[in-house]
């Protein structure tokens, strides 16, 4: 049996309870950033480098436009001064039997950018509505 690397096509993604269909995820990073630092008595003429601070990527999600679907924006305006709905957000990819194999678990998410769907009078394409999730946390877990 050949051994492949996993399709990106096929995943699924969940908040509040709810299982949500989108057509494209991204921005699942983290990064470590890098303190520099020198003893005043150090027989090294350079700094050490050394990891600092966990940085995470904003998480962009890409839909289809239904009519009366206003989730995205019932969630956006939940923005007040200093509050907001925080949720989790579970992204799973998904092998052919629709099971979890890579689990991406992002902690603390809520929207800072909502876009609707550029207009277009010759384009026969679907209607695509964007979030924009910033976030505390992100985990990912890739099974056996």
């Amino acid at each position: 049996m050949a051994n492949y690397p996993l399709p990106k096509f096929h995943f699924r993604v969940e908040w509040g309870g709810a299982k949500i269909g989108f057509s494209e995820v991204s921005g699942l990073s983290v990064e470590t950033e890098m303190a520099e630092y020198r003893d005043g008595s150090s027989p090294e003429f350079h700094k050490i480098k050394m990891p600092g601070m966990q940085k995470f990527g904003n998480i962009t999600l890409k839909r289809g436009t239904f009519q009366g679907d206003n989730d995205f924006y019932k969630w956006w305006n939940t923005v007040a001064l200093n509050t907001i709905e925080r949720r989790d957000v579970t992204i799973s990819l998904l092998n052919e039997n629709h099971e979890p194999v890579v689990v991406w678990k992002i902690k603390n998410a809520w929207p800072s950018k909502v876009q609707s769907t550029d207009l277009k009078s010759d384009d026969n394409g679907v209607a695509i509505e964007t979030i924009e999730l910033v976030h505390e946390g992100l985990v990912i877990q890739n099974g056996d």
